[in-house]
């Protein structure tokens, strides 16, 4: 198994969990994190090794990368697994999972590429990867059939972990945070130069919140092994804020909270699940932005707003995510009680088309492949 970043070993931890119900004797390795690792998972490389975004960052990186991929390949041929499972980081994974289907290893991937949104001619290169693409959203399926590709929806696993009901109270006693609290959460993504780019624009909508709603609280769940790329970023933009850093924690952040800024990506969707009112952003490298818009098939980035076919949530991306927009639009939010139950709602019923025991209906599907 391959997971290449934070929310990829997250839903790796989720499968494992299935996969070891049905077969308890199983043995996994490759790459992945602390979530795989909790379910027996033996690593071989870190996953934040290969949590990179975007061009200039890949490109930065590639003698490194793909002699990881080289190194991986290489020990998997020697000694050949049942099957090879690649979660997500599709760039690292649908190459690596080509070689090996050429030489017989049946290859699964989980979580499809998003074809629908942007580089749908990569479709080709998931029908050469893969035996069985496992998908999380139910309109998926449906495109890789027209494809001729194998492909099963398994509903998304945070759909299934995060419950209907969201432990609000739970999470506030947790956090430490009174029942009275107005609560803003603050995720700028789980890779390296997603909180470079993002973290600072939050950071400055934060405190121009508290300057004008002084008795705002604020909390940042912090990925593990990133608290030395916020803290200073802390210090520089937002010195004094009232700001609680978090060590993980970001399921209890979001259910605690009033509203979230939260960078585009599963956090998102996370924030959907805990129906939560959200402001969407993201900011990365302009050359990135200017080869991701000339690819764009869709007017939303936010997984929220793609799944529900609207912009139910303000999306501010690029030039426009000033501190001064993020800062309104969060606070839009806090002032319209109407609309975020109204969001709310629509929310609820998006939580329950996504929750299908993915790890079971996961587990169902790669036995079909073992089998064939």
């Amino acid at each position: 198994m391959v997971a290449g970043e934070a929310s990829g070993d997250l839903l790796g931890g989720l499968l494992l969990g299935g996969l070891k119900r049905r077969w308890p004797q199983l043995q996994a390795a490759g790459i992945g994190g602390p979530n795989m690792q909790a379910q027996g998972f033996e690593t071989w490389w870190p996953h934040d090794k290969l949590s990179v975004t975007g061009y200039v960052e890949v490109l930065s990186r590639y003698r490194e990368l793909s002699g990881i991929r080289n190194q991986l390949s290489e020990r998997l041929l020697k000694d050949k697994p049942d099957v090879f499972i690649g979660i997500d980081a599709p760039d690292f994974n649908l190459d690596l999972e080509a070689k090996l289907k050429a030489q017989g290893v049946k290859s699964i991937h989980f979580v499809s590429p998003s074809i629908w949104a942007w580089r749908g001619k990569r479709i080709e290169k998931i029908r050469r990867a893969t035996d069985l693409v496992l998908c999380i959203f139910p309109f998926e399926p449906a495109i890789y059939a027209k494809q001729g590709v194998n492909a099963a929806y398994v509903g998304h696993p945070l759909a299934d972990v995060i419950p209907m009901q969201v432990p609000r109270a739970q999470a506030r006693a947790s956090l430490g945070l009174d029942d009275a609290d107005t609560v803003v959460a603050l995720l700028p993504g789980s890779r390296r130069a997603e909180v470079q780019y993002i973290a600072p624009r939050l950071l400055q909508a934060a405190l121009k919140m508290s300057d004008m709603r002084p008795a705002l609280r604020f909390v940042l769940p912090v990925v593990p092994g990133m608290r030395h790329v916020v803290e200073p970023l802390r210090k520089q933009y937002a010195p004094g804020l009232k700001l609680e850093l978090l060590d993980g924690r970001s399921h209890e952040a979001l259910a605690a909270c009033d509203v979230t800024l939260v960078a585009s990506g599963t956090a998102t969707l996370e924030a959907a699940l805990f129906k939560r009112p959200m402001v969407i952003t993201y900011v990365m490298h302009a050359l990135n932005w200017q080869m991701m818009k000339r690819m764009n098939y869709q007017p939303w980035v936010g997984l929220p707003n793609i799944l529900l076919n609207d912009f139910a949530v303000p999306e501010l991306l690029q030039a426009d995510a000033t501190p001064e927009r993020l800062a309104h639009a969060a606070l839009a939010w806090l002032d319209d009680p109407q609309r975020c139950a109204e969001l709310h709602a629509r929310l609820d019923a998006l939580h329950g088309t996504l929750r299908c025991n993915t790890a079971q209906a996961a587990t169902d599907a790669i036995e079909k492949v073992l089998a064939g």
